[in-house]
């Protein structure tokens, strides 16, 4: 990706185009597509913020947890395999476990360690190498996988004011485009874009793709702009009359509009699709920001089974987070930033109604750092079995290429 689409994008982002609440808003979320030659598809979505595995799925087995977890966990979960508990605020979803279409995996992460920023540890994730300073982590993964499947076409979609995910950044081809949007330009707003653009024909000419794409007019912001400059042609574009709404038309919203265009995609051309859900760093009072951020995952997860109909049978979802939190509850009835998570993985081709990988214990001396649950696995390894049982790429290519110095040791055999 060029210098000057981060600096447009970062301008978009920080023109605050949308006249809605960022929380609510279902263009918040950045949707990344692409068009392949096989007929399984694969959904990655990305939660953002650190989900709390040991509350999603909880080892109510282990006779640690109660000392660890003062209030957190105290409402009662549902079952799943004598050992694992689900978090309630998934219920929508206990019927897919059911059917064996969903299932869990407990105590993995990144090779991320100790810092435990959300920026590194989703670059990392997103990135799928060790070391963020790797030059494979200017790529991201599913980018380079698109990479090794001669004659692949892809599509990128993203939402406006928000920043590319790295998932498909890389040198597979790209397009641009955000659902259910419209941004009105006043006359004068149209001129004081076309102003600010003037001596940059690159800019020019990402203000008509977007028109072209979806009917948005934007503006965007000459590299070496400060971020005063940038906050006053904001203000600027708002005195003249610039806004923003979403046009939903009766749609669906938030999330949904989300997982319906995704599915829409996906019952065409598209084979793979990623985006992200925010709202999962609980430091306090987890128990209802949890709840909501399920909420909202059950809503996609449900949303894309139901929009993709008969497609919904070849279809796998896996859901990671760039960390996990910490095995002791706070003191302000939340968790901090920690190591080992889960993921979870839903779908027609997924064998679920299990929770696979090996659980480490939560007695002190088994605990990462004595504070964090310790990761036994690799994410990169369930994403990449997943490539591999989905789409037949070879093992090395996997290791060599996507997730470059992983290891994929034995399958998983999460995928039917």
């Amino acid at each position: 990706m060029s210098k000057t689409d981060l600096n447009r994008r970062a301008f978009l982002g920080k023109a605050g185009l949308l006249g809605c609440s960022l929380a609510a808003s279902p263009l918040m979320t950045p949707i990344s597509l692409a068009a392949a030659p096989w007929d399984h598809r694969l959904v990655v979505i990305i939660l953002r913020g650190g989900m709390d595995g040991l509350d999603v799925v909880r080892p109510v087995g282990d006779p640690g947890l109660v000392g660890l977890r003062r209030s957190l966990g105290q409402t009662p979960g549902l079952p799943l395999d004598g050992f694992y508990e689900m978090h309630p605020g998934l219920a929508p979803l206990h019927a897919l476990w059911q059917k064996q279409q969903l299932g869990f995996v407990q105590a993995v992460s990144t090779p991320y360690r100790d810092k435990r920023s959300h920026f590194d540890g989703q670059d990392l994730l997103e990135a799928g190498t060790s070391d963020p300073h790797m030059a494979t982590a200017r790529d991201g993964w599913l980018n380079r996988m698109l990479q090794t499947v001669p004659g692949l076409t892809t599509e990128t979609a993203y939402a406006v004011g928000h920043e590319n995910m790295m998932l498909l950044s890389g040198a597979a081809a790209a397009a641009n485009w955000s659902p259910d949007t419209e941004l009105a330009l006043s006359p004068q707003g149209a001129r004081l874009a076309e102003l600010i653009m003037h001596d940059d024909p690159a800019f020019h000419a990402a203000f008509m793709e977007a028109q072209m794409l979806i009917g948005l007019q934007s503006g965007a912001v000459p590299q070496g702009m400060s971020d005063a400059d940038m906050m006053g042609a904001m203000a600027d574009m708002e005195g003249e009359g610039m806004m923003a709404e979403s046009a939903t038309n009766g749609r669906p919203a938030g999330i949904e509009a989300i997982a319906n265009f995704t599915a829409q995609r996906l019952r065409e051309e598209t084979r793979i699709a990623a985006f992200s859900i925010g709202g999962w760093d609980t430091h306090r009072a987890q128990g209802r920001g949890l709840e909501r951020a399920l909420g909202q995952l059950s809503k996609a997860i449900l949303t894309l089974k139901s929009g993709l109909g008969r497609d919904w049978s070849k279809t796998a979802v896996v859901v990671m987070t760039e960390f996990g939190r910490t095995a002791r509850e706070n003191g302000t009835a939340g968790t901090d930033h920690g190591t080992g998570g889960a993921m979870l993985l839903a779908g027609g081709a997924v064998r679920g109604g299990r929770v696979y990988g090996q659980w480490p214990g939560l007695s002190e001396a088994d605990l990462y750092a004595r504070r964090d649950l310790m990761p036994t696995a690799d994410v990169r390894g369930y994403a990449g079995w997943m490539m591999h049982d989905l789409f037949g790429l070879e093992t090395s290519v996997i290791e060599r290429s996507i997730f470059p110095g992983l290891d994929l040791g034995t399958s998983p055999k999460v995928i039917l």
